[in-house]
Order: structure tokens, then C-alpha cells, then sequence
């Protein structure tokens, strides 16, 4: 029997990309699905295709924090437990620091720092009373090394890390666990909805991401990652080298960015 059968895995983010497939594979594996994301339209369609028929739809904005805990009562009301939660959810950036305005610095640090925050505060007593519960955490390599046109998205990853390396050291003793997944560059729709420094979209496949590993690859990554209770699983090409350049050899790793090709 899977790992996954007749657990309740909640998943942000569900609606494209990392979360789609993520979706599909808890699917296959006999789990139990909560979706969640702005976009109810594209949630259904996931749902769909998953063929489950006890999946849960939830719509949610990370950004809207004082809903947050509402809607995890509402969630728990109605499937009495939840097993996992994938915080998968939200946007990345295209854009210099000198050109981006604060609001957008703020939406980027709102959505995908303090909203994965919230969320995993208002799901954690339920984990602790249960003794039982595992956070999936889909930060970045830019979690681990900034890059350029990525400078608050950069730091609402680096903050991902240091929030749930934290918690996993606070939480253990209550069997409550915490994977980080680091991927690299994944043939998604991320870059195109990626904010510009005016906070529009910039409507455009990178190149980068274009070449990437596909989405499919990295959510049965995920999957073995998470059954096997590993703290951390980074995930890509050769930009996973940026790993090891910068831990062993900082300067050389700081003169490469200069010239990188990050998009």
C-alpha cells in the first residue's frame, strides 16, 4: 500500500504548475486531496482530472492573512484531519531592486513569506493535538543563494528557511515533521505570472525556465522525499551547482552571479 493512501494531503497552490502535479501524483497514490488556490475555475479542473471524488476544493489568498485561520476551521470542519500540508503557494519576481517599487518588495514578502507563515500557524495546534503532521515547504534554490531579479523574492525564501528550521528544531518531540523543497529552474507558468517592478506580470516564458526540469519529475521527487522523512530535497540542472560553488568557493560564486543567466 502507498505511503500516501488515506491520508489527507492539503496542497496551495494546486491550481498550475508544482501544485497541479503534485495533485496528480497524490492522486495516483490514493491520498486524499484538499486544493487550494485564488482560482476556483482551474482548481475544479485539477479536481477533475485527479479523478477522486472526495477531493476538497478551498479557495484561498496567502495574501489576505486575517482569513487565513478561517478557513483552515472551515477545512477541518469538514474533513476532520489533515495529514500533510504542501505549502506551495505563490509569485515570483523579474525585476532589479533599484527598480521595483516597495509595494511590490511587500506584496512578494506578504504572499510568500508571512502567508505560508499564517497558514502553517493556523494549521499547527491541529498537528501538535494530533501528535502527528508533516509542513511540505516549496521554497527555492533562491532560498539558498540570492540572484539577480530576485532580490525580495530571494529574501521571502531565505526567511522560508529560517522560519522552518526553527520550527522543525521547536515541534519533533510532538512527531510533528518539516520537509524544504529547493527547486531549481521548472517548465511552469512562474515566470510568465512573475511581478515586474510595477507589479505587473511579465508575460513571458524565461528561457531558463523553458529548459527546466518538468513538473511531473519534481512532484514524485517530492513524494519520495516526503515518505522518507527527509529534512530538505533540492531539485534541478546544473543550477544546483550554485550549491556547492557557494559553500566551498563563496567568492567565485559571488563573481559568476555577475554575468549569471537567470532568466
Amino acid at each position: 500500500m502507498s505511503y500516501f493512501a488515506n491520508k489527507t494531503v492539503w496542497v496551495t497552490g494546486a491550481s498550475s504548475g508544482i501544485g497541479e502535479a503534485l495533485a496528480y501524483e497524490l492522486a495516483k497514490a490514493g491520498a486524499r486531496l484538499i486544493l487550494s488556490a485564488r482560482n476556483e475555475a482551474e482548481l475544479q479542473r485539477v479536481a477533475q482530472a485527479c479523478g477522486r471524488p472526495d477531493t476538497l476544493i478551498q479557495t484561498l489568498d496567502l495574501g489576505n492573512h486575517e482569513s487565513l485561520r478561517g478557513v483552515v476551521e472551515q477545512v477541518l470542519s469538514k474533513v476532520g484531519q489533515v495529514d500533510i500540508l504542501v505549502n506551495n503557494g505563490g509569485i515570483s519576481q523579474r525585476s532589479l531592486a533599484k527598480d521595483t517599487n516597495f509595494e511590490v518588495d511587500k506584496k512578494l514578502i506578504n504572499v510568500n513569506l508571512l502567508g505560508t507563515i499564517c497558514m502553517t500557524k493556523a494549521l499547527l495546534p491541529h498537528f501538535l493535538q494530533r501528535k502527528a503532521g508533516h509542513f511540505v515547504v516549496i521554497t527555492s534554490l533562491t532560498g539558498k543563494f540570492g540572484t539577480p531579479l530576485r532580490s525580495s523574492y530571494a529574501a521571502a525564501k531565505h526567511g522560508l528557511h529560517g522560519f522552518f528550521d526553527s520550527l522543525r528544531a521547536e515541534v519533533w518531540r510532538e512527531n510533528v515533521q518539516v520537509t524544504l523543497v529547493c527547486p531549481g529552474f521548472i517548465t511552469t507558468h512562474v515566470s510568465i505570472n512573475a511581478l515586474t517592478g510595477d507589479g505587473s506580470p511579465q508575460g513571458a516564458m524565461d528561457n531558463a525556465t523553458r529548459a527546466g526540469k518538468s513538473p511531473a519529475e519534481l512532484a514524485k521527487a517530492i513524494l519520495k522525499a516526503v515518505e522518507s522523512g527527509k529534512y530538505e530535497l533540492a531539485f534541478g540542472g546544473r543550477e544546483l551547482l550554485g550549491l556547492y560553488v557557494k559553500r566551498f568557493f563563496p567568492r567565485i560564486f559571488t563573481n559568476m552571479l555577475k554575468t549569471a543567466k537567470v532568466t
